[in-house]
């Protein structure tokens, strides 16, 4: 579904991505996840095309993307933070995206699931930040595409949204969707998550289950197992810089 050989990407002397391999031929939810600064946006920004990598060959649906704009018509996206024209009301942006698009759309059972019939005909300067977010989850989910990629799709939402929102992503994940997920809130990583992959400084630092996250970090939970993996980044970074504490330190003994 989504091939990924070798990416690379600097920008100016910060080295982003340091030559990713990442495959994921099945369907269900892959939880992208990572400190700031490791490059996960910039994966999903290279799937997207709106970034172009420095090396390496991104493969979606058997496709190189590259010069083949087309793929796209296979992506749902939803942005972490979406700019609309302000100018225009909900109804009218939806109705702009859906010509655009020129797929059928299923947009009315969304906007009565997230409750913005009332709302359609506000202009989007008028909306707060969580009545934004829901139309930016209803662009998204309208068309039934096989690949979602969903950046901090919670952000600003209600606990009530928030959760119907899980719902529709576990809905989508049973018509056999590929779902590409970033957010720092480690339950929703929990809740929905069929993969985790865990990017540290440019690479890929781990890739598997929650139950193999947990048992290789020696951590109760999904919070105190990534919490580990970065106190022990840092403590190979001290090994690299401080020769005489390295003989204290072996990350690679207590967690390979």
């Amino acid at each position: 579904m989504i091939n990924i050989k070798n990416l690379k990407k600097s920008f100016g002397k910060n080295e982003v991505l340091k030559g990713i391999d990442l495959d994921i031929n099945n369907n269900g939810i892959f939880a992208i996840l990572g400190p700031n600064g490791s490059g996960k946006t910039t994966i999903i920004k290279s799937i997207l095309g709106l970034v172009v990598p420095d090396e390496g060959d991104i493969v979606l649906q058997q496709k190189n993307i590259a010069r083949n704009w087309k793929y796209r018509e296979y992506v749902n996206y939803l942005p972490q933070i979406a700019r609309f024209p302000e100018n225009l009301k909900v109804r009218e942006l939806i109705d702009m995206v859906k010509d655009l698009r020129n797929s059928p759309a299923h947009e009315q059972e969304l906007i009565e699931l997230f409750e913005l019939n009332t709302s359609l005909d506000k202009s989007l300067k008028n909306l707060s930040g969580g009545t934004r977010q829901k139309v930016n989850v209803v662009l998204s989910f309208m068309f039934d595409n096989p690949i979602l990629i969903l950046d901090e799709p919670t952000v600003g939402l209600d606990p009530v949204a928030m959760i119907r929102l899980k719902k529709l992503i576990l809905k989508e994940r049973k018509k056999g969707k590929t779902i590409l997920l970033t957010t720092h809130i480690m339950s929703v990583v929990e809740e929905l998550a069929d993969e985790i992959v865990f990017l540290l400084e440019g690479k890929i630092h781990f890739r598997g289950s929650l139950e193999e996250l947990n048992q290789r970090a020696q951590g109760k939970n999904l919070e105190h197992s990534i919490a580990k993996i970065l106190e022990n980044g840092m403590e190979q970074e001290a090994q690299i810089t401080d020769p005489v504490n390295s003989r204290q330190l072996n990350f690679q003994q207590r967690y390979a």
